[in-house]
């Protein structure tokens, strides 16, 4: 992407930050980029890595991670609108994607759940995902791989609590 360098850094003599505002200038811009590239490399990788789309994939895997679950908690957990959630349950239901049971709990709802072959795309999905990633790395140590998923989990958690009202911690 022109005009947004890659390795834009604001470092002093010794290599460090030159201040916090620097930091969260390239911070921003690197989030960014990331998103940015994330999405580019979905659409130019081969068949396993553009099965699913974003959304479908973030509901997949936290049902594949979740187990069951009804909609609200969909939405709330991926900070969606429950009209949203419910909009792109419904395309992964007609795809065959999720099932849906009645909600034990409330009789007007529903409870969805990874389908077999929801399942078996979101597996060919990230499988096809980890080996970009660990292409993309493989100059990287197996401790600058550690860091980084420490770092990435640490501002997810964050960007979540955040969203949530809760604030970072």
């Amino acid at each position: 992407m022109a005009g947004i360098p890659l390795k834009s850094r604001a470092v002093t003599g010794e290599g460090q930050m030159a201040d916090d505002d620097s930091a969260l200038r390239v911070i921003e811009t690197q989030v960014a980029m990331l998103m940015r590239l994330g999405e580019a490399t979905r659409r130019s990788a081969p068949r396993p890595h553009r099965a699913l789309d974003r959304a479908a994939y973030v509901i997949l895997r936290f049902l594949q991670e979740a187990g069951p679950q009804n909609v609200s908690a969909v939405a709330t957990r991926l900070n969606l609108d429950g009209s949203t959630v419910t909009r792109q349950i419904g395309a992964l239901h007609r795809d065959g994607l999720v099932v849906r049971t009645p909600d034990p709990l409330d009789g007007r709802g529903s409870v969805v759940a990874a389908s077999e072959r929801g399942l078996a795309q979101v597996d060919a999905v990230s499988k096809a995902r980890r080996e970009v990633y660990d292409e993309v790395l493989r100059d990287w140590s197996a401790q600058e791989r550690q860091d980084l998923a420490g770092l990435l989990e640490r501002l997810t958690h964050d960007m979540d609590a955040y969203l949530k009202g809760r604030g970072p911690g």
